[in-house]
């Protein structure tokens, strides 16, 4: 791996990590100010769309933690090149406005770093297993 690919892999898998851990100091520290965030699916989930700023993101993640609770999160592959890293990996979470568990699925992950920061998130998920778990179909 060339050493930008190698600095965005370790840029991305660092916040990855931080956001893993709850440490939004260090989350904060990896995004670029004018990053966005942006997540495919169901547009009925108040997870889904785009955010674009650091302080819209953090307000996001606040949306997002607070309607579903992550019980799995494992990467399976990763990797990168230039400023573009993909993961791929399995998820399960516990909707709060159902209750109900998801149950395990997969996500794909899309993100640029620029300058050592986070500029892009985008996210796939299972939203058609999330969406029916939110809605406790």
């Amino acid at each position: 791996m060339d050493a930008t690919s190698q600095a965005s892999f370790d840029t991305v898998m660092a916040f990855m990590g931080a956001m893993g851990s709850g440490d939004m100091e260090a989350m904060g520290a990896l995004m670029a100010d004018d990053m966005v965030w942006h997540n495919e699916g169901d547009p009925s989930l108040p997870w889904i769309g785009e955010t674009v700023g650091k302080a819209n993101i953090f307000e996001f993640l606040g949306v997002f933690s607070s309607n579903l609770s992550v019980t799995k999160w494992e990467n399976e592959d990763a990797f990168a090149y230039g400023d573009t890293v993909a993961a791929f990996g399995r998820m399960n979470g516990t909707t709060t406005a159902s209750g109900q568990d998801v149950g395990e699925f997969t996500f794909a992950l899309r993100a640029k770093v620029r300058n050592g920061k986070v500029v892009l998130w985008n996210w796939f998920e299972d939203s058609f297993a999330v969406s029916q778990a939110y809605h406790g179909r």
